[in-house]
């Protein structure tokens, strides 16, 4: 499946998007170890969340889908899980593998954890040697997936100072601190998003976080709740790119998380002259939510500090693009985290700026983007949902038609893409590959 994107007139609108994805993720894994029935609402219900969905099903847990966005998951508790008896096929989903790792590390069965061919690339080292140091025994393929994690109770608290931020090593090692003799500590480089901390605690595990430093006792039950997934601002933000890049556009986006340890790509937009504001904020459940107002604005090159880049680390696609529309130039570093994502995400944007006539100029962890005009022309996605979605809103600004390729990984976070983004006067068309 490919995008056949038109130069398009971005109209005003309010609109919603999917749930998020990082939270759903969350609710499935959390909600099937606690004591009780977890209903969740505002599910993402795309294909990386529906393999996690799978995977704790076969996992012994009963999970049923009530509605298009809301489960019902009837927790086993702690030590409830039972073995699968097959492989845990995670698709396309790094966050999945990651948590999962460290959820069943303490379990006293083995598993098999495995993906597509996109996941089976991906490292799985940073996981495996924390969890390694706590007792559990993993084997790998030089490192990456399949994972064979052999049963191991009883693992072993640790103090891990996590050589590169990441939120989803950070889970694998609370995770796993929850089976733990002793009170296992992660301390971060730089602050990472918080929703695996969040969650704990709404299920009333103490889990301390005090500077970089996030501690956990092992041993707690969870105590089954409702959780509300707010709309997931990665999905936003290729809204909020559409109506930065549009003319006299006024865009609302209702329901967003804007959790502070993610909201990166809004400071950073936000710094290169991009309208952008918060109205009606609140909580949902754990999570503090808002609507996002956005309307189109001249932006401006800027430097990005590498400090925060791990609270972007999912948008930097959209923000290549927006630096690619703005005048003057703008300097990426300390980003080289994208090029094990689910494709190179440097060279996957290098690539198709260039196509679409901006000058890139790539190093090894990072890039300068130089803005210009962009131009029709044929771009590919790398099977990469967020180059894919960025390249396509970057279309909608072009002065010609722009086909991205490959578009099918788009369902595994965003399912409706196309028919959200026409609704605000994006011309996007998905179709098959012998009519492109």
């Amino acid at each position: 499946m490919h995008f056949k994107v038109s130069p398009s007139r971005i109209a005003d609108a309010k609109v919603t998007v999917p749930g998020d994805k990082s939270v759903s993720h969350r609710a499935l894994m959390l909600g099937s170890i606690a004591d009780g029935r977890t209903d969740v609402s505002g599910f993402l219900a795309g294909e990386d969340c529906l393999q996690t969905l799978a995977a704790m099903r076969a996992l012994g847990v009963s999970i049923a889908q009530t509605g298009p966005t809301e489960i019902s998951i009837d927790g086993v508790g702690l030590q409830g899980l039972e073995a699968s008896a097959t492989a845990l096929d995670l698709g396309n989903s790094g966050t999945a593998m990651r948590l999962m790792a460290g959820l069943l590390s303490g379990q006293a069965f083995d598993s098999v954890l495995t993906g597509d061919s996109s996941l089976t690339g991906r490292p799985m080292g940073r996981i495996i040697k924390p969890l390694s140091q706590m007792g559990a025994e993993i084997d790998s393929d030089n490192g990456k997936p399949p994972l064979h994690i052999h049963g191991r109770s009883g693992l072993r608290a640790i103090d891990y100072e996590l050589p590169i931020a990441s939120a989803q090593v950070k889970s694998a090692i609370l995770l796993a601190g929850l089976y733990a003799n002793g009170t296992t500590r992660v301390i971060e480089p730089a602050v990472t998003r918080d929703h695996t901390e969040r969650m704990l605690r709404s299920m009333g595990v103490q889990v301390t976080s005090k500077g970089h430093r996030i501690s956990i006792p092992g041993g707690q039950a969870l105590t089954a709740c409702r959780v509300q997934v707010p709309a997931d601002l990665s999905s936003a933000a290729f809204v909020i790119l559409a109506a930065l890049l549009a003319v006299n556009a006024d865009i609302l986006i209702g329901n967003v998380g804007v959790n502070p340890t993610r909201s990166g790509v809004i400071d950073i937009l936000q710094s290169m002259g991009a309208d952008i504001s918060f109205e009606n904020s609140r909580q949902l459940g754990d999570e503090p939510v808002a609507d996002i107002r956005v309307r189109s604005s001249e932006l401006l090159g800027t430097s990005v500090d590498p400090a925060v880049v791990s609270l972007a680390i999912d948008e930097f696609p959209v923000l290549f693009v927006a630096a690619a529309a703005a005048s003057g130039s703008t300097v990426f570093s300390g980003i080289g985290e994208l090029r094990v994502k689910e494709s190179d995400r440097i060279a996957a944007m290098v690539e198709g700026m260039r196509n679409l006539g901006i000058t890139v100029e790539e190093s090894p962890d990072g890039a300068i983007v130089h803005g210009g005009g962009f131009t029709g022309g044929t771009v590919e996605s790398f099977g990469d949902h967020r180059v894919a979605m960025s390249l396509a809103v970057a279309g909608t600004a072009a002065d010609g038609e722009v086909l991205v390729r490959n578009v099918d990984a788009v369902d595994t976070s965003f399912p409706g893409f196309c028919s959200c983004m026409s609704s605000i006067g994006a011309d996007i068309e998905a179709v098959e590959e012998d009519s492109a």
